[in-house]
């Protein structure tokens, strides 16, 4: 089926990569309310947004997801400047170093948890409590009070070739919060799914392929002998906020060109 999306998105690490591609994407579907959140500048995203849609309203907010007090309030600031809130995409993150447990320091661990785990969690506690207090989007048997995404990872499904033990961790903690919620707040009307996509080629693993780096021993390993573009990614997360992934509650949907099944 065609699908549109007409409410107000929520946009974790919207700077660059998988959470600007996402906004593109959701954009194409109908989306014009944003609030784009990111470490970093989201120049990029809101220039592109507002140069191919000049009906686009943006609320830009620099965040780190892993501050408490910030998570709660940029959900406050989002429902004061659009009325609510109807699409989450829970996309900050990091890769960490590439160590093996008896290499990595206790810190650098907890910094990758901070992130890619307790970033998401809190995240998605805020969403939740905001998404109970608005009504459905529509009268609709396949409408929801609102829908949350969160980015895990391939790597939060089996184990990595790679010594990336704090991330692996982390991923697999993603997964696991996305199910456990979605058990909870599927009766109470808000749809949760956890996304695990592949190797994707953002800018960062773009610079490194056909230099002889381990990346391209990882493209080798994928079936379809390819990486994922941003804007495939993109469109995932579009559906999965979509009418017509409706009854798609609690899954970790795997996008990785047949990477974890050769």
């Amino acid at each position: 089926m065609a699908f549109s999306l007409k409410g107000v998105a929520y946009i974790t690490g919207a700077g660059s990569g998988i959470g600007q591609y996402a906004a593109y994407s959701m954009a194409r579907q109908g989306v014009r309310s944003f609030a784009l959140l990111d470490r970093n500048p989201v120049t990029q995203t809101v220039q592109h947004l507002k140069k191919t849609y000049p009906d686009v309203k943006i609320k830009e907010i620099e965040m780190d997801v892993g501050n408490e007090a910030a998570v709660n309030d940029s959900v406050e600031q989002t429902v004061k400047e659009f009325g609510r809130l109807d699409y989450a995409l829970n996309n900050a993150g990091i890769g960490g170093a590439l160590d093996t447990t008896d290499k990595i320091e206790k810190e650098d661990f907890e910094r990758v948890m901070n992130v890619n785990m307790m970033g998401v969690w809190l995240c998605q506690r805020a969403q939740i409590r905001q998404m109970l207090k608005q009504a459905k989007w529509s009268d609709s048997y396949r409408a929801y009070r609102g829908s949350i995404v969160n980015t895990a990872s391939m790597y939060g499904k089996v184990g990595p070739t790679l010594p990336a033990t704090a991330y692996c961790t982390s991923k697999h903690a993603v997964v696991g919060l996305s199910k456990a919620d979605a058990i909870q707040m599927g009766p109470r009307g808000i749809k949760i799914n956890a996304l695990c996509p592949g190797y994707v080629l953002t800018p960062l693993v773009q610079s490194t392929m056909n230099k002889g780096s381990v990346m391209d021993d990882e493209r080798a390993k994928v079936p379809i002998q390819r990486f994922a573009s941003m804007e495939e990614i993109g469109d995932i997360v579009a559906f999965l906020h979509s009418d017509a992934s409706s009854y798609i509650v609690g899954s970790s949907l795997v996008a990785d060109g047949g990477f974890t099944i050769a």
